[in-house]
């Protein structure tokens, strides 16, 4: 998912770690760390005892969705470099490949780094929760090449949105439920897959949204290209609304005051919602971070009253 907090691009070349830590995109690994604690909250919520190996499966999920997230911003960085994508034009951060500041060997190898330490962490994964972990491992590692790069990028052909709410939502949260509690899913996991999910597809939106112009001109068909500015800002509304009014439905339901503490956030959601009407272009920069805020406080308030609530009991 290629989505960072704002930095103005620049021509003065950073020192070698800035360049690195730059391109890792440290915002957006957010996405990949959040959904974790939202499947922690609900293995505690299901008074789950963790044990040794529990607490180590969270660390290494936890730690693989990030080396996952890494490879999947590297491989992005050089394929649109290499597609011409990421130009002078661009409105966007700057990015290592077009600033001349990392070679496409370099984020090549990078990502190849990335992807064999999420692989060893699998590895562990797998003994633990069987061949539904390993099938989600190999599908994550998959899309995370096959976001940009290949002969069918998923961004270029306007699956990118699908892309982050199916391995961002769904797969994170569930994934880690599964292997907390001991190869179950309760129904919840299901809600909080979908909203968790939700946020991080309007991170992606806003980007989207932000480069529209530039990806119609290099052929990337994103939702925004084929839609238009008006369909994404209302999918925007959709998913950040959608995700906390789901909470709802899940709180009454199950009879669960936790699920209504992300609610505390309906004001900020509101006013991140007016921005993505209001702004554009460059002046959407802010509103990425910003996005992925919104979803690592969602992602905390949920964790914390499950946690909190399963003590109560």
């Amino acid at each position: 998912m290629s989505v960072s907090l704002p930095q103005a691009p620049s021509a003065e070349k950073p020192s070698r770690f800035m360049i690195w830590w730059k391109t890792i995109r440290p915002a957006t690994l957010w996405a990949g760390a959040s959904p974790v604690m939202v499947g922690a909250g609900l293995s505690a919520y299901q008074q789950i005892q963790w044990n040794g190996p529990q607490i180590l499966s969270l660390i290494l999920a936890l730690m693989g969705a990030l080396f996952i997230q890494i490879a999947c911003n590297l491989v992005n960085d050089y394929s649109d470099f290499e597609r011409g994508t990421d130009d002078e034009n661009r409105i966007g951060p700057a990015r290592a490949a077009a600033q001349g500041w990392l070679s496409p060997a370099e984020l090549k190898r990078g990502a190849v780094v990335n992807l064999i330490l999420a692989a060893l962490c699998g590895v562990y994964l797998t003994w633990v929760g069987g061949w539904p972990i390993l099938a989600l491992g190999l599908a994550s590692l998959l899309s995370a090449v096959a976001y940009t790069a290949g002969p069918f990028p998923l961004a270029y052909l306007g699956l990118g949105d699908l892309f982050v709410l199916l391995f961002f939502g769904f797969g994170a949260v569930g994934g880690t439920t599964w292997l907390l509690c001991a190869e179950n899913l309760p129904f919840e996991t299901w809600i909080a897959g979908a909203s968790v999910g939700a946020l991080a597809t309007a991170i992606l939106v806003v980007n989207n949204l932000r480069d529209r112009l530039g990806d119609a001109q290099n052929h990337k068909n994103t939702l925004a290209v084929r839609f238009g500015a008006t369909f994404v800002r209302w999918e925007y509304t959709l998913l950040v609304y959608g995700a906390l009014s789901a909470n709802i439905y899940v709180a009454w339901l199950i009879q669960s005051w936790a699920w209504l503490c992300p609610l505390m956030l309906l004001p900020l959601a509101w006013k991140r919602v007016r921005q993505v009407w209001a702004l554009d272009g460059r002046d959407l920069n802010p509103l990425l971070g910003q996005t992925a805020q919104l979803e690592l406080l969602y992602c905390l308030s949920l964790s914390l009253g499950l946690l909190i609530e399963s003590w109560a009991r």
